[in-house]
This record gives structure tokens, C-alpha cells and sequence, in this order.
């Protein structure tokens, strides 16, 4: 009789789908993924610059979502000494390597619309 894979007992397994976990809880929500796509395209942008880019999304969502990003080391706060006070955030090296993964997401959203919605324009994609 054949043995079925125990998939629970296998260390990398497990490993792999911890670090899943991790990640789904890091970038979770309906903004992240957008306020990273923004701040990838536009190097340091004010606060009121993401309020504006980033659709849909009130003041104090944007707030709340980058403070989890800033936490999980994403990107950076930084506050110039102006008057009034001026706050520019910016992706930190760390957030940068998910450039691959968000533009992945990106290919993957223009080709299910052009599939099922047929709602989209012609968009050239960085390679």
C-alpha cells in the first residue's frame, strides 16, 4: 500500500507556508499594494501627493496603511523642517524588492481584464 505525503510533517513546507502567512499579513488590505505601486513610480511624494494618486482612499486609511508600512520597514517617513510641517514618504530598499511582485500583480490585472472584463486600455508595461 502506498504511503500518502504528509505535507504538515515537511519542515520546508511548513516554512514556506509561514513566510505565505507573513507576507499576506505584511501587505493585507485593500491599499497597500497601490500606495507601493504609487511610491515605486513616484520617488518621495507628500502626504496630500498620495491622497490624490492613491483613488478611493481617505485621510485616515492612507495614514493608518503607512504607519504599517513604515513599521514593516517599506518605506520611510521623513519630516522636513518647513512651516507648516512637510511629510515625504518614500520606498526603503527593502520595500523596492517588491517591484517584481507588484508588477506581476499589475500583468496579471491588465490580462484578467482584457479576458473577462474588456474594460481596459492599451497599457505598455514596463519589462
Amino acid at each position: 500500500m502506498k504511503k500518502e505525503p504528509e505535507f504538515n510533517n515537511n519542515r520546508v513546507c511548513e516554512k514556506r507556508i509561514l513566510a505565505i502567512k507573513d507576507t499576506m499579513e505584511i501587505l493585507s488590505g485593500k491599499w497597500k499594494f497601490h500606495i507601493l505601486g504609487t511610491l515605486m513610480l513616484g520617488d518621495k511624494l507628500r502626504f496630500m501627493d498620495l491622497v490624490r494618486e492613491v483613488d478611493g482612499i481617505g485621510s485616515k486609511m492612507l495614514s493608518k496603511e503607512l504607519q504599517d508600512l513604515e513599521m514593516n520597514h517599506l518605506i520611510v517617513r521623513t519630516v522636513l523642517n518647513t512651516k507648516p510641517v512637510t511629510v515625504e514618504y518614500q520606498i526603503t530598499e527593502h520595500g523596492k524588492t517588491l517591484s517584481s511582485v507588484i508588477d506581476e500583480i499589475a500583468k496579471w490585472g491588465i490580462d484578467y481584464r482584457e479576458k473577462f472584463h474588456k474594460k481596459t486600455e492599451q497599457i505598455d508595461l514596463p519589462d
